[in-house]
């Protein structure tokens, strides 16, 4: 039964990442234990790491398209140029067709690397989750602060109390739920100087789990500051916290590493920005005579303006969030920024030209397996672009097409038709493709 109501969730799948993220957790801590270290900030490194190699492939894959992404929007964005302001069936086929053409060519697919957000994105919440709800996954932590619940229901007022503090760390209406589970919840959130308040009103500095003390008690450290102690920094308050106490003790040591935080926070949230591959600027296009995208423009503004503001909020969420959480965020920029420069080096180092020619073939092959000839789509595309242009140069100059007349229109369609039914079967793609391509022709 899990200790605490918090990383529950109603959604069976994420509720089960949680869990499983928890065991992993729950693991690095043990281990850390038998060898003499229960530290919950190096287990919080630890269990980071583990979790970004094990989504190393779809990271891959995910900056990979981003790192394609710039070589191949050029070419994308002179495709919706050319078939600009053409709402015909026939251009929006052709411009649909060339568009995955080039996503083909590049070796990736349109939906980019929306896939791997997917599949990433629940699996870093959940170890938002394992992280800053450590004694729901942590059997040691949930226990020795389990005692310290029991002690607190058995006092007069303990509950009422508790509850009263919860209010400014947690929702209280889980007092009516799980009364154990709230209070837990509640001191794992509560810094450093209020659970030396509530030690002295319940009598908590001499509870003990397996012989040693949860509390510190004068000269003796207790369990819980030995778990969250990092580089002298209790990991359990916040920078914020810790910089209001430190400076009142005027210990100007303390109050550099709890500023550290913040400031590596978004120091390293800026360094994964400046390695992420980035899309060509409008400068960009311009130096090299590329097309604008007004929709492209405005989402890589965005993008910049994101990017820019991400730092800032880092900074403050680590600056009033348990610094474990801070912890968390720095080693996982960290981790990301090394994971980054090895795949840029990666892909660097890639045969671009090599790749793409394989790309090609594959999607030509694709293509005659579904009975259309490639070569005759690109006719046909070619074909279309000669159209289009033919008739702005119609609309240009006033002058109209001579109209055909029935018998004309006739025999094109029998000529169509003919074709049709010769390349490709009946309702097929490919058919459907031959006689957009019939029509273009001859009309």
């Amino acid at each position: 039964m899990d200790l605490m109501l918090l990383t529950q969730n109603s959604t069976p799948i994420f509720k089960y990442i949680v869990k499983l993220l928890g065991l992993i957790m729950n693991g690095i801590f043990e281990f850390l234990n038998l060898i003499g270290i229960p530290n919950i900030g190096l287990s919080i490194i630890l269990f980071t790491i583990v979790i970004y190699l094990l989504l190393m492939p779809l990271t891959i894959k995910q900056q990979r398209f981003s790192k394609l992404s710039a070589r191949m929007n050029p070419e994308l964005q002179e495709v919706q140029a050319k078939y600009k302001g053409k709402q015909d069936q026939a251009s929006m086929m052709a411009m649909n067709m060339e568009t995955k053409a080039i996503y083909a060519k590049y070796g990736v697919s349109p939906s980019g690397s929306c896939l791997q957000l997917l599949i990433q994105m629940p699996i870093l919440l959940a170890l938002y989750r394992v992280i800053y709800a450590m004694p729901a996954y942590v059997t040691k932590i949930g226990e020795a602060f389990g005692v310290l619940a029991d002690k607190i229901m058995q006092t007069a007022n303990g509950v009422e109390e508790v509850r009263a503090l919860s209010s400014a760390v947690y929702f209280t209406k889980n007092f009516d739920i799980n009364v154990r589970n709230a209070i837990i919840d509640t001191l794992n959130k509560t810094s450093s100087l209020d659970m030396t308040a509530l030690a002295e009103k319940f009598g908590l500095s001499d509870l003990t789990y397996n012989g040693s003390l949860i509390l510190t008690n004068g000269s003796e450290k207790g369990l819980i500051d030995v778990y969250n102690n990092f580089l002298g920094l209790n990991i359990g308050n916040s920078p914020m916290d810790t910089m209001k106490t430190a400076f009142a003790a005027g210990n100007y040591l303390l109050l550099a590493g709890a500023i550290a935080i913040p400031i590596l926070a978004a120091v390293t949230q800026w360094l994964n920005y400046k390695l992420m591959p980035q899309a060509a600027t409008s400068d960009d296009r311009k130096k090299k005579q590329q097309p604008a995208n007004d929709t492209a423009e405005a989402m890589q503004q965005s993008m910049k303006m994101m990017n820019t503001l991400m730092p800032i909020m880092s900074a403050w969420f680590c600056l009033t969030l348990p610094a474990g959480m801070g912890l968390y965020w720095v080693i996982g920029a960290v981790v990301r920024s090394i994971q980054q420069v090895a795949i840029n080096k990666h892909i660097d180092n890639m045969d671009i030209d090599a790749e793409i020619e394989k790309n090609v073939e594959k999607y030509k092959e694709k293509m005659k397996k579904q009975g259309i000839d490639p070569a005759k789509l690109q006719a046909a595309a070619r074909t279309n672009t000669k159209n289009l242009s033919s008739k702005a140069a119609y609309q240009n100059t006033g002058v109209k097409r001579p109209a055909k007349t029935e018998e004309e229109k006739a025999e094109d369609i029998k000529k169509a038709t003919e074709y049709y039914n010769k390349n490709a079967k009946p309702g097929s793609l490919a058919a459907k493709a031959n006689m957009v391509k019939q029509y273009n022709e001859k009309n």
